[in-house]
C-alpha cells in the first residue's frame, strides 16, 4: 500500500518567507521547507497497482502553468481539537480546474470521490490539543500574509510516510503544465 497525493511544490524563496512565520506557537511541529506544498487531491492509501492506474490517469491531466499567490493564514479544527495552521492561497479558477482535473484522475483509476471541500493551502504545523487562545493570537498577528505571485509549471504525485515529527514526503512522478 501507498500513501499518496497531488500537489504543488512551493517555490524555495516563498517557502523560506513562510518559514519565518514557523515560532511563536507552543507544542507546534512545524514543517520543515522541503515539506511545504498546496495539495491538489489526497489519495490515501491505496495498491501498487492501482496507483500505477492512477500514475496513467494523473499523466492525462492537461493545464497551463499557474500562477499563485498565498494570501492569509488560518486553522482546522476548532477549540482544543485545532489539528494544524496553514497559510492560505488567494482564490484562483485554474487552481480549482487543475484540482477538479486531478478528483477526475483518482475517480478513473477506481478511487473513491473525495467528500471534503477542496480548500488550498499550504500546512505551516501539525498541533494537538493546542491552547485556542494561542492559536488565535498566533493567526492574527500573520493574518496579512500575502506573497508575491509565483509560477508553477508542473505538479507532482507525491508518497508519504510517518515520520516522529510528522509525515516524509517524496515526489514520485511529476507532470508538466504546458
Amino acid at each position: 500500500m501507498l500513501r499518496l497525493f497531488a500537489a504543488l511544490a512551493v517555490p524555495e524563496d516563498v517557502a523560506l518567507a513562510l518559514s519565518a512565520r514557523q515560532r511563536d506557537l507552543e507544542g507546534a511541529r512545524w514543517r520543515p521547507l522541503e515539506a511545504l506544498h498546496i495539495t491538489l487531491r489526497f489519495f490515501g492509501e491505496i495498491p501498487e497497482n492501482q496507483a500505477d492506474d492512477l500514475n496513467a490517469e494523473l499523466g492525462c491531466v492537461t493545464g497551463r502553468p499557474l500562477e499563485i499567490q498565498l494570501e492569509g493564514v488560518g486553522a482546522f479544527g476548532e477549540g482544543r481539537d485545532i489539528h494544524a495552521v496553514w497559510a492560505g492561497v488567494a482564490e484562483n479558477a485554474a487552481l480549482r480546474q487543475l484540482a477538479g482535473r486531478c478528483e477526475a484522475a483518482a475517480r478513473r483509476a477506481g478511487l473513491a470521490p473525495d467528500r471534503r471541500n477542496y480548500r488550498p493551502h499550504v500546512t505551516l504545523a501539525y498541533l494537538s490539543r493546542p491552547e485556542p487562545a494561542a492559536v488565535a493570537a498566533w493567526i492574527q498577528t500573520h493574518n496579512l500574509l500575502k506573497s508575491p505571485p509565483f509560477f508553477v509549471a508542473s505538479f507532482g504525485l507525491y508518497s508519504s510516510r510517518k515520520g516522529s515529527s510528522g509525515p516524509a514526503y517524496e515526489l514520485e512522478r511529476d507532470y508538466p503544465l504546458v
